[in-house]
């Protein structure tokens, strides 16, 4: 996490962690992936987010967010994320994502189901309503195809490895960076 004078600088710069939630779309909306980078699966809320679409990304297994008028794309939003775990998750991020602010309606989940019956990815806890409002989001600004991304094959063919690669790559991060 960069930080100048105590305070997150660069794209955290104007995220209040215990203020904001993180809207998701590709392998971060997976609770396996979320455990091996976060140590725990924070709240998560079915969201949609229209105006939006999750592209393949040439040569990747992970999707980009790009505007696309005619679409809608579907995600969770992560709430009661730590300073820490923002920093975490921004690290992960690489430089072609922007994090910006994009605006929700509001969203309403009632997660009273049993786990087995909740959406996947799902929420640990009971109902959540987030919204109306701004929340984060990271934006792809490179190159994409327009191919939609599917969360559901990247389930079936990419998730275990991914989150072993994500367990690798959260042992090389320095832990006194990133658990404050």
């Amino acid at each position: 996490m960069d930080v100048v004078d105590g305070h997150p600088s660069g794209r955290l710069a104007r995220v209040s962690a215990a203020e904001h939630a993180l809207f998701v779309y590709g392998t971060l909306q997976f609770p396996e992936v979320l455990r091996e980078l976060l140590g725990r699966c924070p709240d998560l809320a079915p969201a949609e987010l229209p105006g939006w679409r999750a592209a393949e990304l040439p040569g990747r297994v992970y999707p980009g967010l790009v505007p696309d008028g005619r679409a809608t794309v579907r995600g969770v939003l992560l709430s009661g994320l730590s300073a820490g775990e923002w920093a975490v998750l921004d690290a992960f991020e690489d430089d072609e994502y922007d994090l910006r602010t994009v605006f929700f309606d509001g969203v309403s989940v009632d997660t009273g189901a049993p786990e087995s019956q909740r959406p996947r990815p799902g929420n640990s806890q009971g109902g959540v309503f987030v919204g109306p409002g701004a929340v984060w989001t990271y934006v792809w600004t490179a190159d994409a195809t327009s191919v939609e991304w599917r969360a559901e094959a990247f389930a079936a063919e990419h998730l275990s490895a991914f989150a072993v690669r994500c367990a690798g790559w959260r042992r090389t991060l320095d832990p006194t960076g990133c658990d404050s």
